[in-house]
């Protein structure tokens, strides 16, 4: 990913584990592969990938806290696997059509959530990045709200499209709900998640703040 300016106004690498795309990993491997027939098995992948982020965070940077994100990928895996095990043919139909607007309600849940909660999800990874005397700086965190919200939009637009194409199209497979649309909302939210810390630190150039503005 794209440089990030620590507290002294230097620039160095953001590693994987710093960006909050990764921990939506396990719902994007759910969402490709989720569908008839395939619901335990796109479950049981996604929450593998759940686990693995969360060992591997630790293992990378021992003594780091776990992410919301994190959390939340985790228990909404493990509940449709304990779902999925006990579940009649018939709830498992509905969970293969309706999966996709679940996994969006809930991301979409989580990125409001953690907004009402004062703790935008963002922000978590973000503070590996800068140091500790930024993290409670108005505009690191104005940023860091910002990003989460549309994150959460960006999940709201994807559920309401899928299901307009199930419950008024009868189409699951609809190419413009069922895939432009979504994909065209997350990618808008990813490329807002790269311009907007660098546009907030053009405006706030020459301030104490400007160089720790960055938001991922």
């Amino acid at each position: 990913m794209n440089a990030v300016s620590d507290s002294t106004g230097g620039r160095r690498p953001a590693g994987l584990l710093d960006n909050p795309v990764l921990g939506m990993a396990p719902w994007i491997i759910f969402s490709v592969l989720v569908g008839p027939g395939r619901f335990e098995l796109s479950v049981a992948l996604a929450l593998a990938a759940s686990l693995v982020l969360v060992i591997g965070g630790r293992i990378a940077r021992p003594g780091s806290s776990l992410k919301i994100l994190e959390v939340a990928d985790v228990v909404f895996f493990a509940l449709l696997a304990i779902i999925g095990i006990f579940a009649d043919a018939g709830t498992l139909r509905w969970l293969e059509t309706y999966a996709g607007e679940v996994s969006n309600i809930a991301l979409m849940l989580v990125a409001f959530g953690s907004i009402m909660a004062r703790v935008p999800f963002t922000v978590q990874y973000a503070r590996e990045q800068v140091d500790r005397a930024y993290w409670n700086s108005p505009t690191f965190m104005r940023v860091n709200y910002a990003i989460t919200g549309v994150w959460g939009l960006a999940f709201m637009v994807a559920a309401i499209a899928g299901a307009y194409g199930d419950l008024v199209l009868q189409d699951p497979d609809n190419v413009w709900t069922g895939w432009i649309i979504q994909i065209a909302a997350i990618v808008a939210a990813f490329r807002f998640t790269e311009w907007y810390p660098d546009h907030v630190r053009g405006r706030a150039r020459g301030s104490t703040e400007g160089p720790t503005v960055r938001g991922r």
